[in-house]
């Protein structure tokens, strides 16, 4: 299986003097999804947590919602020219009775680390109906002083980046500022998409009263997949796009961006956080 990071050789120069030295980063290698032995998806990812990672991506896409509509996720043997395992094709069997979704080449996605969504056909193919309630129903209030504490609290936990410097987070959080999980990737999307995965593997989806942090910017994408996964508030460190606030404001999901030291801006949902 692939390592979650790699040596390389540099040449470093610090106060004009050059010097060479071995540095680390972070590995990128493609990942395609298979559902049912037929090819869904290729994501560039991090290795690591590529189960929970397929299964995210299928719950994001509306095909699953609980774990017992899992079979078995295995990687797939052979995959390589000379018969080898690759450790870079997942293929998801669905349980039997669970709807296979029509897969065709609307529904075929090329995901890359800086753009999940490039490929899809339409905004309309990816606004998938939640196989939960809605999370505009959902009661949580977060206190502000717990939200601007969070992004420190997730670069605490970054393991992987505190040796490379090259990746997204991705944390989960309770109301109250408890860290439930953490995944670390070169695309943002995909540690969304790792925790999604992780939790329908343990049983707790949808992930109501759960607030969402991610580095970077809160894109479309990362907006649809917190909904579909009941996620009821979603924050980022650095600007919401448009198309986010949009489906905030439709799906009655809390949305916060910009979310540094003690400021914020609130763009959709502001009454789950209290002053």
């Amino acid at each position: 299986m692939g390592r979650v990071t790699e040596r390389r050789r540099v040449v470093r120069i610090r106060n004009g003097t050059a010097g060479v030295r071995p540095d680390t980063l972070v590995a990128e290698e493609p990942l395609e999804i298979r559902l049912n032995g037929r090819p869904l998806a290729i994501t560039m990812r991090t290795p690591g947590d590529d189960f929970a990672l397929a299964v995210g991506f299928l719950v994001s896409e509306g095909v699953l919602g609980a774990a017992a509509e899992v079979q078995a996720v295995t990687y797939c043997e052979g995959a390589a020219q000379d018969g080898s395992n690759t450790y870079n094709v997942v293929n998801v069997q669905l349980a039997p009775g669970v709807p296979v979704p029509d897969i065709t080449l609307e529904r075929n996605v090329y995901t890359t680390s800086s753009c999940g969504l490039c490929g899809k056909a339409s905004l309309d193919a990816v606004r998938t109906a939640s196989r939960f309630p809605g999370v505009a129903a959902d009661p949580v209030r977060v206190p502000a002083e717990v939200l601007t504490g969070l992004p420190d609290r997730l670069r605490a936990a970054q393991k992987v980046f505190d040796r490379t410097g090259g990746l997204h987070a991705a944390g989960l959080f309770t109301a109250e500022g408890e860290l439930l999980d953490l995944r670390e990737d070169v695309g943002r999307h995909n540690a969304v998409d790792k925790i999604v995965g992780r939790a329908l593997q343990a049983g707790r989806l949808p992930l109501t009263g759960a607030v969402l942090l991610v580095s970077g910017r809160a894109s479309f994408e990362l907006a649809q997949k917190a909904v579909m996964a009941g996620i009821p508030v979603l924050a980022a460190v650095s600007a919401p796009s448009s198309l986010a606030v949009d489906l905030a404001l439709e799906s009655g999901m809390t949305l916060v961006g910009f979310l540094r030291g003690p400021d914020m801006n609130i763009y959709a949902g502001e009454e789950r956080i209290t002053l």
